[in-house]
């Protein structure tokens, strides 16, 4: 288990204790949690502390308490976002979270609306190349993603339009064709009304209120490359943590 700061309370640090547990498989979906008897008994923990242990995994959406049956762990529904995917082919992953998979969906060159312009500095209209994936998990569809690229970058990435996974994405494929280095991105997070196309492939019906999160990136020059759009499946969770020591 990773060294954790001495200075953490008790409940805390049994808490990570747990949770480390889930993240190694040791712990998997379903299983029980220890309960605040098993701690009592265990760990010489009061029922106060043992309660914020369990409180703290709920919390952070690890684990469900179900009368009859305990505190489980959880199966993970939080969101896996284009961002995260770039961090994650940087460090050597291939973009994927644990059990997510991907299928590729027909894309299309189509006029740029002018959110898309807007995003890619372009006029709204000129053609742009759109190619969108479906993302699933053990819990089912989890996002459709559609990612926006200039006509005249597409035309360095002929892969770009194929039915085929990118190996490194449309990041590393810009970056090795052309040098462009995502460098910048903004985040826009909405909850806007799924359209129909979007709804057919995520799996519900048009106009459903789902969240929806785009993100724009730049290369070090400071020009836009690409815009992607991620309209999530109802019930999903976006979770972000940050170490504001």
């Amino acid at each position: 288990m990773p060294r954790q700061p001495q200075n953490l309370p008790p409940y805390r640090r049994y808490a990570n204790e747990i949770i480390e547990r889930i993240r190694s498989g040791e712990l998997r979906p379903g299983d029980p949690v220890p309960s605040t008897r098993d701690m009592v008994r265990d760990k010489g923990f009061g029922m106060a502390t043992a309660s914020r242990v369990l409180g703290v995994l709920r919390d952070e959406g690890w684990i469900d308490t179900v009368p009859g049956h305990g505190s489980l762990v959880r199966e993970r529904d939080s969101l896996t976002q284009g961002a995260d995917r770039l961090s994650m082919l940087r460090r050597g992953g291939d973009g994927f979270a644990e059990n997510e998979t991907v299928e590729i969906l027909p894309g299309r060159a189509e006029p740029a609306s002018q959110e898309i312009a807007d995003a890619l500095g372009i006029e709204a209209g000129t053609e742009v190349a759109m190619r969108r994936r479906r993302y699933s998990d053990a819990a089912g569809v989890s996002a459709v993603s559609s990612t926006w690229i200039s006509a005249e970058l597409a035309a360095e990435l002929p892969e770009y339009t194929s039915a085929e996974p990118l190996p490194k994405m449309t990041f590393g494929l810009i970056e090795d064709r052309t040098g462009r280095r995502v460098v910048k991105r903004r985040d826009t997070i909405s909850v806007r009304p799924a359209p129909e196309d979007i709804a057919a492939d995520l799996g519900v019906e048009p106009g459903r209120e789902v969240l929806v999160l785009a993100n724009r990136y730049w290369d070090q020059h400071g020009e836009p490359t690409e815009y992607a759009v991620d309209y999530h499946a109802p019930g999903r969770e976006l979770v972000k943590e940050v170490d504001l020591g």
